[in-house]
């Protein structure tokens, strides 16, 4: 009885998911940064929720955004610092809701490419953050950038590549020491021409559009049978705890076969994992959209989407986001047919949530100018927005993708003291970031060399060519 009862707490706790584990498997060490009291004054905020404060002030407390204001905003403690930001603009941390730094590190060599499990066409048995290198030096790039937090994903060759992880951008030994405490999973799904050519060039399936959406449906159709054994064995053992006729040995309820791909599908069907789809055309995106209605998932956001803005009007209705990039196009057939208005389109309908992503190490770098590009050809196409609605784009807006946009993404007090200062207005091509804040710790100064992380990798190499001793 005292195994049975056990079980059947276990169910209940865990609404009989199929992993039945106690604890979270690798998870997060992440601890924030020790930080003081910091007060930015006179500056322009743009808060991410559409807001625009000129001579603004924003107070950094305890790691939260404690105070924003129109100047009237104090500060005590001896401790305090207090920033004079006149000139400059503050916004949100910048978030990349599509990255592959630490499973594509720099540099890019055969040894780093840890990001496509091209082992079968699903694979969602694995996990990115399995493959992430704390080291790369990608990520203090993209710090100087701005960006406090990115989703780092499988790579696309696969219908089902894996799991995703959110990572703070901090520096860290592990992976474990950036993984975003209370972020929900991703599961990287890719449609259109890559799962079919990589699998049909070796001669197996999928090797058509119409053979990759018969793989995803019948994934999805063992993952709710794998949901429905859990559920009657957990009924089963439930049942004999609460008092049934003893039953022989032979007949005691027996667990299904634990099957790691299935729990990670098994846990997308239950909104505990979030989907986000590699998809370029409108027709396939749509496609996704009733295969996600019959099988009772939501599609978190398509990715890249360069005709996106077909259906932006659907997506807006459906609440599914649109993570694109401001002017790639034409670099293989789906992606030919992709215009420069994409992220406006997609961003004007009054529940659109469109979103500048990277899928680049270079890219992450320069997520605000990306933003300013869409922007402007917004602007040109006569359509109004201003930079406190743009800056959504790469703020607020990926943060509801992932999931966490409770914590992060806007400057709202309570929320996580995630913060830029920019030297001016940050759609511009000429802006950089002078200083970021993640959970209120100034972990980046542009003007002070003792804020610019570098990797150990990084401090191996400078040794080895000042003529250090290799290791």
């Amino acid at each position: 009885m005292h195994f049975k009862t056990l079980v059947v707490t276990l169910a209940s706790c865990l609404a009989a998911a199929p992993a039945m584990l106690p604890a979270e498997p690798w998870a997060s060490t992440y601890q924030p940064l020790p930080s003081v009291p910091t007060l930015i004054v006179n500056a322009t905020i743009l808060t991410g929720t559409g807001q625009r404060i000129e001579n603004g002030s924003l107070l950094l407390s305890g790691g939260r955004i404690a105070q924003i204001g129109d100047g009237s905003v104090s500060i005590r403690g001896d401790d305090a610092v207090v920033i004079d930001a006149a000139g400059r603009w503050v916004t949100p941390g910048l978030i990349d809701v599509h990255s592959h730094l630490g499973v594509y590190a720099s540099p890019h060599v055969k040894g780093h490419s840890d990001g496509n499990e091209m082992s079968a066409p699903v694979t969602a048995q694995v996990w990115a953050e399995h493959s992430v290198w704390p080291q790369d030096p990608g990520f203090s790039r993209a710090l100087a950038g701005g960006v406090t937090t990115l989703q780092v994903l499988p790579g696309s060759a696969n219908l089902i590549g894996g799991r995703g992880v959110t990572l703070r951008n901090v520096p860290a030994v592990s992976y474990q020491g950036m993984k975003f405490p209370g972020a929900p999973q991703g599961l990287k799904m890719a449609c259109g021409e890559n799962p079919k050519r990589v699998y049909g060039e070796r001669m197996q399936a999928p090797s058509t559009r119409m053979g990759n959406v018969a793989g995803y449906r019948a994934e999805w159709i063992a993952a709710q049978k794998y949901i429905q054994d859990w559920d009657e064995y957990a009924r089963k053992v439930a049942g004999q705890a609460g008092g049934g006729a003893p039953v022989a040995a032979d007949d005691e309820p027996q667990p299904p076969v634990r099957d790691l791909k299935l729990e990670t599908l098994a846990a997308a069907l239950k909104g505990e994992i979030l989907v986000h789809m590699h998809c370029y055309r409108a027709d396939e995106m749509m496609t996704m959209l009733d295969m996600a209605e019959e099988f009772g998932y939501r599609i978190s956001a398509f990715h890249h989407g360069v005709e996106a803005y077909k259906i932006a009007g659907e997506l807006a209705k459906r609440g599914v986001c649109g993570a694109l990039w401001s002017d790639w196009w034409g670099f293989k057939a789906e992606a030919w047919d992709g215009i420069q208005e994409n992220i406006a389109l997609v961003d004007r309908p009054a529940d659109g949530c469109a979103i500048v992503h990277s899928d680049s190490a270079e890219g992450i770098q320069r997520l605000n100018q990306d933003a300013a590009k869409a922007m402007t050809r917004g602007q040109r196409a006569g359509m109004d927005i201003p930079p406190e609605r743009a800056i959504r784009w790469i703020t607020a807006n990926p943060a509801r993708a992932l999931g966490i946009l409770e914590l992060t993404g806007t400057l709202e007090p309570g929320k996580l003291a995630d913060v830029v200062i920019w030297n001016g207005n940050p759609l511009s091509v000429y802006a950089q970031a002078d200083q970021v804040f993640i959970d209120g710790a100034r972990v980046y100064d542009r003007n002070d060399p003792a804020r610019q992380p570098v990797s150990d990798f990084e401090l191996g190499q400078q040794a080895g060519r000042q003529g250090g001793a290799r290791p």
